[in-house]
């Protein structure tokens, strides 16, 4: 079949680190730009409204997580399923996913987008948003709700691009949206005054653009998106399928959301201060999360390819050369959290109390971007599998840590609110250190 190699890559020949990197590279730039969504909306909201309209924002950031979680988990999982059948060469039923996955993400977003919308005031009171950033949170919350849908078209389209090893046709659309968000956030928030609800419009806009874009280019140009009838039907099977692996990721991803969801609670006990300096290390951490999501995904895609294909010393490889490049970018993020918090804090903000605990919370965490990694890393190459248990047990841990952990340690007295931090370090251990040792019950399996 005639396919367009300039994008396209199969992952199942040559160097493992040279393939992991070379797909890497165009999904931590268009990762990054995808933060960019939410950073650019922070600095500008925080800079041209204020503190309480930065921590206004940042209060609705667990609660829209979980509902992009649970439509996310879907997307990835036919991602999956396409990188497998992809991997063993098998044209029809790429296609048949393709379709059978688009089939699925039309109908769910919109389902989620509608109950979240009517759930979401009732949602951040439960809480305990501060009362002072209701109004503004709540209109942030129920813009982004609407935007679900436009959320997931993109994810939708850039997993399935990503599971033939094509990582730079999602780029190329996201630079493009982001730029368009940052023109519109100046628009209405800085020239029509539009608070954070403008900041949510332009987001909602840019997303809407950004998945349709993608989604026609892919039509346009890439072989295993141009479909004939026979293509188009329902295949129980395969939706089954993915179905059965979206589904434990979705919970994976919302269980993640609402142990998040239970530590917001605990950081707007602390004040509108603590939320707005928890609001700004929470947009530095998403971009650090970046590197090591980029290397999950590219593992996930490599393991899945060469599962597909047989392979599994070439799984072996890329995972052992992937917890190297973690390592390395680990440790080299380390000095610049310790000794330039303060710098970094103020991009965002520039009350003094805010920059303060914000600068002296990034050194708390940043000990830990370690344990962060190795996450990634085993969830990468697990997903790849098919290990749809792991994906469980991995929410069920975060759960259990983000509910118990930071309660305990803020009633501690010379811990007190720096709990937050160091909850947030002590969970990722306890999932990083599950999921090492999921993989080495799940190595033996693998012959």
């Amino acid at each position: 079949m005639k396919t367009h190699r300039s994008t396209v890559i199969n992952m199942t020949e040559g160097s493992p680190v040279s393939l992991i990197v070379q797909f890497s590279v165009p999904m931590l730039i268009g990762n990054l730009f995808q933060q960019l969504y939410n950073l650019v909306d922070s600095v500008i909201v925080g800079q041209f409204v204020g503190a309480d309209a930065l921590a206004a924002i940042g209060a609705t950031g667990s609660v829209t997580f979980l509902f992009f979680a649970l439509c996310n988990g879907i997307g990835s999982g036919g991602g999956i399923v396409t990188s497998q059948f992809f991997g063993n060469g098998d044209t029809a039923k790429v296609k048949s996913c393709i379709v059978n996955t688009g089939y699925i993400m039309m109908i769910f977003p919109l389902i989620v987008g509608i109950i979240a919308f009517i759930l979401s005031r009732h949602i951040l009171i439960m809480l305990d948003t501060p009362s002072e950033i209701m109004a503004d949170a709540v209109a942030y919350i129920r813009i982004m709700c609407v935007g679900i849908v436009f959320v997931s078209l993109y994810n939708y389209a850039s997993s399935m691009l990503r599971a033939l090893g094509d990582s730079k046709t999602p780029l190329y659309f996201l630079i493009f949206s982001c730029v368009l968000n940052t023109g519109l956030d100046i628009l209405f928030v800085y020239v029509f005054h539009m608070s954070v609800v403008g900041a949510g419009v332009a987001t909602a806009i840019s997303q809407l653009v950004s998945g349709i874009s993608c989604l026609i280019y892919a039509m346009q140009k890439n072989e295993y998106f141009r479909f004939k009838r026979d293509d188009l039907k329902y295949d129980r099977d395969i939706s089954h399928k993915v179905i059965r692996l979206g589904v434990p990721l979705s919970l994976q991803f919302s269980l993640i959301a609402i142990s998040c969801m239970a530590l917001q609670k605990v950081v707007n006990s602390f004040g509108k201060v603590a939320v707005a300096a928890f609001t700004a290390t929470s947009r530095i951490e998403q971009i650090i999360h970046q590197p090591y999501q980029t290397l999950g995904a590219a593992l996930s895609t490599f393991t899945g390819q060469n599962y597909g294909a047989h392979k599994i010393d070439r799984i072996k490889t890329g995972y052992k050369k992937s917890l190297m490049l973690m390592a390395g970018f680990s440790l080299a993020m380390l000095p610049v959290m310790q000794f330039f918090g303060e710098a970094i804090i103020k991009i965002f903000v520039e009350d003094k109390e805010v920059i303060t605990m914000g600068a002296m919370a990034l050194r708390i965490s940043s000990i830990f971007y370690v344990m962060l990694g190795l996450i990634y890393v085993v969830r990468g190459v697990l997903n790849g599998l098919g290990d749809s248990f792991f994906a469980l047990l991995n929410g069920i841990v975060e759960v259990i840590g983000r509910f118990i952990v930071p309660i305990l340690l803020t009633q501690i007295a010379f811990i007190g609110l720096w709990g937050i931090w160091w909850s947030v370090g002590i969970v990722w251990s306890m999932s990083g250190i599950t999921a090492w040792m999921r993989y080495l019950w799940y190595k033996k399996k693998l012959k």
